[in-house]
């Protein structure tokens, strides 16, 4: 019923940036999108997974864990049903397996996840 379909990850040395994309597909966001939130989290080498920075399709702002904010930028593109994540001035920690993730309103689970896209960051 909903597919998230990420894209945009690779290597890239420290200070730069990288964009990340995230499709939103299926019937269910289709028809339901307003009732998503988006979310961007990571897994960073023999580490928990962490969230990054989320969004509603509803509407208002993005946001972020405080190692994102000010370097990291969510946004979304209602017609392309993709969010974007801009990642600018990139760290050796940031290194990770980025995994896009949606949730409907009301629930606290995320339960549609993307496939992941590795970011390495090489100093």
């Amino acid at each position: 019923q909903g597919q998230l379909v990420e894209s945009g990850g690779g290597l890239v040395q420290v200070g730069g940036s990288l964009r990340l994309s995230c499709a939103a597909t299926g019937l269910t966001f289709i028809k339901y999108r307003a009732l998503y939130t988006m979310a961007w989290f990571r897994q960073p080498p023999g580490k928990e997974r962490e969230f990054v920075a989320a969004i509603s399709w509803a509407g208002g702002g993005a946001n972020y864990a405080d190692s994102a904010k000010g370097r990291f930028t969510l946004s979304r593109d209602n017609r392309q049903n993709t969010v974007y994540l801009q990642m600018n001035n990139l760290e050796p920690e940031d290194t990770a397996v980025y995994y896009c993730a949606a949730k409907s309103r009301g629930n606290t689970e995320y339960l549609y996840w993307g496939q992941g896209t590795q970011v390495t960051v090489s100093s």
